[in-house]
């Protein structure tokens, strides 16, 4: 099929927008409109409903903490998990724990070594045979073991903690991991006891890599009381900084996940927590509390005719003719609303306007305009494939 007399135009992604706007005005033949229907609601439904749920766990947690998102397992396919990874992105996230969305969409990548890692080792003789040095250093594997030893019977002595309660194949996996990741070094910590091996573990090698000049990067709690466990972490590492004379070991970076959802957070955030990130997945990619969206595509003008749909459900009843779509906002530069109008229709302007609800008669807008924005909608002109796309600002819509 050849779309040479197809147009499209469409809402930048990542804009925010409202029920009822249209996103994408698509003109051309008829029979080719129709054909592309289901493709175009395909790729608009799921994006926007996993930005917009992305969103709203960003406006939950708030600027301060740090969001990844850790849904690839959990998602619907290997193509809905890139799309979630990049629309999470968009609606406000700070990661992805996907490597080939990292890689295909510029996302920065996050992670933590896994449980089965870590259960995996049994003993530091496991570590006898490797004859490397560390990334960046001189050190080999088993002048770093000796100096993980060292710090062992410190740490514990500090802690007071039996160095027989930490598990031998927990603080192997730990050295193995930090010896190919010196600069990243961040695990998890809940494999087996958190404060009796995990903690102590972490910190033992994490001051290995700082007698050889790498800074360890934190913990991940993934199990349990997420705020109590957090701030009694932060507790723990303050004294290790104050002890070792470290200042940056009391800013270590605390990750929490364990099926995090906006309730999760908004409980987190009530009792006082010292989480410096959050890795969501399930409830995120999946969108659990609302699993689908509902975008419609919807013939609105046909031969010069305005068409209407009607239906006993209000909500139903769509829309006739051409529409533009406004932003208005007011004296303080602040967004009052957006107007749907018809596009031949002269831009709103004027100090004072009135205009009803689509669906809400007693609902009106009466304000004051101080402007509107002109230019929103991206014009697309289709042509034989996107690298002969051609891109410009429809200067009347926004």
């Amino acid at each position: 099929m050849n779309g040479d007399d197809i147009t499209v135009n469409a809402l930048p992604e990542g804009s925010i927008v409202f029920p009822r706007e249209p996103l994408i005005t698509v003109e051309g033949p008829l029979a080719k409109l129709q054909i592309i229907e289901t493709t175009l609601l395909n790729l608009v439904n799921f994006a926007s409903l996993v930005a917009t749920n992305a969103a709203r766990f960003r406006l939950v947690a708030g600027e301060d903490i740090s969001l990844l998102e850790f849904g690839l397992r959990r998602a619907q396919g290997p193509d809905g998990g890139l799309s979630a990874s990049r629309y999470c992105f968009i609606g406000g996230f700070d990661g992805t724990s996907n490597i080939l969305a990292g890689k295909m969409y510029d996302i920065p990548c996050r992670g933590t070594n896994a449980h089965s890692f870590i259960t995996a080792f049994t003993s530091l003789k496991e570590l006898d045979k490797i004859d490397k040095t560390i990334n960046g250093s001189s050190c080999t594997m088993q002048s770093f073991i000796v100096i993980c030893k060292r710090y062992q019977e410190e740490v514990c002595k500090l802690l007071a903690i039996n160095s027989d309660e930490t598990i031998e194949g927990e603080l192997t996996s730990f050295i193995s991991y930090a010896f190919t990741f010196p600069k990243s070094y961040l695990v998890l910590v809940d494999s087996y006891d958190v404060f009796n091996s995990g903690i102590p573990n972490f910190i033992i090698v994490a001051l290995a890599l700082h007698e050889l000049g790498f800074k360890a990067t934190g913990v991940r709690i993934d199990s349990g009381d997420l705020a109590y466990q957090s701030l009694e972490i932060r507790k723990t590492f303050k004294l290790i900084a104050d002890s070792f004379n470290i200042p940056y070991f009391a800013e270590l970076s605390i990750v929490g996940s364990n099926d995090i959802c906006e309730e999760t957070i908004a409980s987190l955030n009530q009792q006082g927590h010292s989480l410096n990130a959050l890795g969501v997945g399930t409830h995120l990619v999946t969108c659990k509390s609302q699993p689908a969206l509902g975008c419609v595509y919807k013939l609105v003008k046909v031969n010069g005719i305005d068409r209407i749909k009607l239906s006993e459900d209000p909500i139903k009843t769509t829309m006739p003719g051409k529409k533009s779509l406004y932003r208005l906002y007011g004296k303080e530069g602040h967004p009052l609303a957006d107007i749907i109008q018809e596009s031949s229709e002269p831009l709103p302007t004027g100090r004072v306007l009135c205009r009803h609800h689509p669906t809400t008669k007693s609902r009106e807008l009466h304000q004051p305009i101080q402007h509107q924005v002109p230019s929103g909608h991206i014009r697309r002109k289709w042509k034989s494939g996107p690298k002969a796309a051609i891109y410009s600002r429809d200067q009347e819509a926004l």
